[in-house]
């Protein structure tokens, strides 16, 4: 299954984007009977809203986000125009903001970043089933 949107991001189109990704795996479970955990839309949701952030104050302009599933693992892959690359921040407890990078790679089973010639494609691999531990299946230590 597969799905996309265009937004021009400014702050209001993070909400959008949060409930394109809740409506997505909603259709998945109605359509497929694919079990989609709710901690896994909140983690999805949580994905895309950060990375939606990043756009909005690094890349405001144009963004694309594609979603595709196979009932196991979500795919959320977002390109915006942004020609700098994200970079998680070292580890500092006492830091005010910045995090959202941190919290996409402690969640997500696989990460990549693709320059492009216009700009970068980010895509993020989560799984839609929960594990024993209540941790959305096999999380990578990074």
């Amino acid at each position: 299954m597969r799905s996309s949107a265009a937004y021009d991001m400014a702050s209001g189109e993070i909400a959008r984007a949060r409930g394109f990704v809740r409506d997505f795996l909603a259709q998945a479970h109605l359509l497929h009977g694919w079990p989609v955990s709710d901690r896994a839309t909140d983690v999805a949701q949580l994905v895309v809203s950060e990375l939606a952030t990043n756009v909005c104050k690094y890349a405001p302009g144009p963004c694309l986000l594609d979603l595709e599933s196979d009932g196991i693992t979500l795919s959320i892959t977002m390109w915006d125009s942004g020609a700098v690359l994200p970079a998680a921040s070292a580890t500092d407890p006492t830091r005010v903001g910045q995090h959202g990078l941190e919290l996409v790679l402690m969640v997500c089973q696989s990460f990549e970043i693709r320059r492009e010639p216009v700009g970068k494609r980010l895509v993020v691999r989560l799984s839609l089933l929960d594990s024993a531990d209540l941790n959305p299946g096999g999380h990578t230590a990074w």
